[in-house]
């Protein structure tokens, strides 16, 4: 039996079909609004705020925009890639600017 806390990248290369990529509906999403357990799966609720305009003002509506469910060999693999993503994000934003060269005519 597999261990639920090692992550599904250690049981080797996993290989992607080509063909399902452009199905694959793209998520967004503002929070995780709720999230639990049920039956060994780990349940998360995705949710995003929407602008409503109302006159001169404008109301924010938070709807759900996926509930997310997994086992939590696969959470802990969605983890790890958040991590590494948030980790490159941060490493982008702290190289230094590059100075615009002057061209001399």
């Amino acid at each position: 039996m597999a261990d639920p806390e090692t992550p599904a990248t250690s049981q080797g290369p996993v290989t992607i079909s080509s063909s399902s990529s452009e199905r694959a509906p793209i998520i967004y999403f503002d929070g995780a609004s709720c999230f639990g357990h049920h039956n060994g799966a780990i349940q998360i609720e995705l949710a995003a705020n929407l602008l409503m305009p109302i006159g001169a003002a404008v109301r924010v509506d938070v709807v759900q925009t996926a509930h997310l469910r997994c086992s939590p060999a696969a959470a802990l693999a969605l983890r790890e890639a958040l991590d590494k993503a948030l980790a490159m994000l941060k490493l982008g934003q702290q190289q230094p600017d590059e100075a615009i060269p002057t061209v001399k005519n």
